[in-house]
């Protein structure tokens, strides 16, 4: 299969509605490029095409996007090359297809995440992860949104989760985090939506933990959502960040009606835990 990269640059007034549109519309991540430029992905040159189009009738005829071809890779089993066990706190995040020996002081959460997002390998899940540890409550209801393989909400119910439930816009990956939530024993309590975060959070709410690992300017959309969808004492992780958009999401924050209750980094990668103000 060939993809298509699709990038744009928009004014600095309209890139953050120009990258949700885009996360929105296509139900992948966007790349935010150092000098503004957002990057999407298109299955094919006439889907990359069709994407430019809708792009200009959303925001504007002077908006420009170009598309390049990228070179094909087999991803089903490239992607596994160098990846191993990861701990985090009493979570030892463990790929289906390795031997391991667990501890008896771990907890292990096997995965293989296909093509979803959320192997372990990434700083932007375990830091995540590192706060659901740290926050996280014997019987808590968790919304996990943007759950891909389903790594945080299962790593949830094995640390003691009553209920958790994953939000995911990429309906591919919903079979996949089912798949890893029986492996792990723990379907019982774990259940996977597909749809808008921003419309299922108040048919899912109350919950005691929210936590959204996507991207910045995705978190900051969803601000509203979130502190509506807490219960009291509830608590909020933000994840999918680099340590350089801290101070702006600080701000945000705030702005939103929350306060920051503790953060963390992980290999550059920065989440963040708040609760209503």
């Amino acid at each position: 299969m060939t993809w298509y990269s699709v990038q744009v640059r928009p004014e600095d007034a309209a890139r953050d509605a120009v990258a949700v549109w885009l996360v929105k519309h296509t139900g992948h991540a966007v790349e935010e490029r150092t000098d503004g430029t957002l990057v999407s992905y298109a299955l094919d040159l006439p889907s990359a095409e069709a994407l430019g189009r809708d792009l200009r009738a959303a925001h504007g005829e002077e908006l420009h996007s170009s598309h390049l071809e990228v070179p094909v890779t087999d991803w089903t089993t490239a992607w596994r090359s160098g990846l191993g066990p990861r701990r985090v706190g009493p979570i030892t995040i463990v790929p289906t297809w390795l031997e391991y020996a667990a501890g008896e002081d771990e907890l292990v959460v096997r995965i293989d995440p296909e093509m979803a997002f959320g192997s372990g390998e990434h700083g932007s899940t375990r830091a995540a992860l590192a706060l659901v540890v740290r926050h996280l409550r014997p019987g808590d209801r968790m919304l996990d949104f943007g759950s891909g393989s389903g790594i945080l909400s299962i790593a949830a119910a094995r640390l003691g989760a009553g209920r958790a439930i994953g939000i995911e816009v990429d309906d591919d990956a919903l079979p996949v985090s089912a798949a890893n939530a029986e492996r792990n024993n723990v379907s019982d309590r774990v259940t996977f939506f597909h749809g808008d975060a921003a419309d299922l959070a108040p048919l899912l709410a109350p919950a005691n933990l929210v936590v959204s690992n996507i991207l910045r300017l995705v978190n900051i959309a969803l601000l509203p959502e979130i502190h509506a969808a807490l219960a009291p004492g509830g608590i909020a992780i933000f994840s999918g960040m680099e340590e350089l958009e801290a101070e702006e999401f600080r701000g945000a924050l705030v702005a939103g009606g929350f306060a920051v209750r503790s953060e963390t980094t992980d290999n550059g990668w920065w989440a963040v835990a708040a609760e209503p103000k």
